[in-house]
């Protein structure tokens, strides 16, 4: 056997691991325990996750978790969060409870409108493009009438198609900039299916042009793809208190008010502390998009160009003190779905939509950007307070000790120890070494 191989598509599941296992590792046999291991005893269910995606070998596993005492807009939620990294569910319920005492989180959704895009190249004259771009509207919005009937139906459908010159950028490069309402779902297969009859409609449409026939010019179709940029599908999510409602313990509300906004200011003017600061935002939101069942990957793109939009990458969150009240906002893009996709598919993803209520696609777009603002709320209160590591350490600490494989009593020695002493990893191997010698 070799480390290619051709047809792995057409072997079965078995095959599939055995090929592998012979080839990349050492002892085949502990590969594919550790892979049949984590297979799901019910072999329905498994086949559900096996045909999720292509070559599936085996599941993998991501934590669920719950941040419970949510109030958003008057109504209380527990929101679910599949993620990794220690600290964020942690971070984001001990948010979700400072806020519930404080009058709760407002959101309200500034818009809905997703995008998608014709890309072409057109070597004529630009006035005669858009005198039958013109007269082409009509027949664009008619050839997709039978993709468009059920979302028109539910309130949806095409909102805009509009011609874009971009020939200052790229030599005879235009664009059919078109805009869309897709309720519930997330619309990525309604919006290319829409932009591919587009492309169809208009090359067609241009080749039976006598005027064009007569100059000779042409039009050529280049992709026809929605984005993932949506400016315009947006939510807004907020938290406010009078200052001295800010105070805890050793901690003065306006001198933390100040040095918050502080905090803020500098993450909306120096890129280097705005990519870390909107990643802390990212934990809370894309753990509550995995598990709802969203594509993180086109949240993650859409966020980060809206937070270069003005050509600096900056914060997504800001601060102010205004006549002694704090106020903590974001406006950021969301384009979510809560029908299609893995959302009637994935047995934990209706378990969290569930949990949340079974939310439309705008409320769940104010519960995601909630769990980001509290995440980042949470962040920076630690930093500006105690520090990061002290509270993210203590929730390492687990993971250190499953690490050194620590028994139940050392477990519980350790967590008692670190209890009144800095977490460390070099702490932790010191602590273990010495229980055991």
């Amino acid at each position: 056997m070799t480390k290619a191989i051709s047809g792995f598509s057409k072997l079965s599941k078995t095959e599939k691991i055995t090929w592998l296992t012979t080839n990349f590792f050492n002892n085949s046999e502990a590969a594919t325990q550790t892979l049949t291991s984590y297979w799901n005893t019910d072999a329905k269910l498994q086949q559900l996750h096996d045909e999720f995606i292509e070559n599936t070998i085996t599941n993998y596993y991501l934590p669920l978790g719950v941040a419970p005492n949510f109030t958003i807009n008057d109504t209380i939620y527990t929101i679910p969060m599949a993620i990794e990294e220690s600290s964020v569910v942690a971070a984001a319920s001990k948010a979700g409870k400072f806020w519930q005492e404080r009058g709760g989180f407002k959101t309200t959704v500034l818009g809905t409108t997703k995008v998608g895009q014709v890309h072409f190249t057109y070597d004529g004259d630009k006035e005669d493009l858009q005198q039958y771009f013109d007269k082409i509207t009509p027949k664009l919005y008619e050839d997709v009438e039978e993709i468009t009937v059920n979302m028109k139906k539910r309130g949806g459908g095409i909102k805009n198609i509009a011609l874009r010159d971009k020939t200052a950028a790229v030599d005879d490069y235009y664009q059919l900039h078109c805009t869309f309402e897709t309720l519930d779902a997330m619309g990525a297969n309604f919006i290319n299916s829409c932009l591919e009859q587009f492309a169809t409609t208009f090359k067609e449409g241009f080749e039976a042009d006598a005027r064009f026939r007569e100059s000779g010019n042409t039009l050529d179709i280049i992709m026809s793809i929605l984005s993932n940029y949506v400016p315009d599908c947006l939510v807004r999510a907020e938290v406010s208190c009078p200052i001295d409602q800010l105070t805890e313990k050793n901690i003065d509300g306006e001198t933390f008010a100040k040095k918050f906004v502080q905090a803020v200011t500098i993450a909306e003017e120096e890129p280097y502390r705005a990519v870390t600061h909107n990643k802390g935002i990212m934990n809370g939101i894309d753990a509550v998009i995995l598990a709802t069942g969203n594509d993180f990957r086109a949240v993650e793109a859409g966020v980060h160009a809206y937070a270069a939009r003005d050509g600096q990458y900056r914060s997504l969150t800001h601060a102010s003190i205004k006549d002694g009240i704090f106020t903590f906002w974001m406006e950021i893009p969301l384009a979510l779905g809560t029908v299609g996709g893995l959302t009637k598919l994935h047995p934990l993803v209706k378990w969290s939509m569930e949990l949340l209520g079974n939310p439309s696609a705008k409320e769940l777009m104010q519960i995601v950007a909630v769990a980001g603002l509290a995440q980042n709320f949470a962040a920076l209160k630690s930093l500006t307070t105690t520090g990061i590591q002290q509270g993210h350490m203590k929730m390492h600490l687990m993971n250190i000790l499953n690490q050194m494989n620590a028994t139940p009593d050392e477990k519980q020695q350790t967590v008692n120890h670190f209890k009144s002493n800095t977490v460390t990893h070099s702490a932790v191997v010191t602590f273990i070494d010495g229980l055991r010698s």
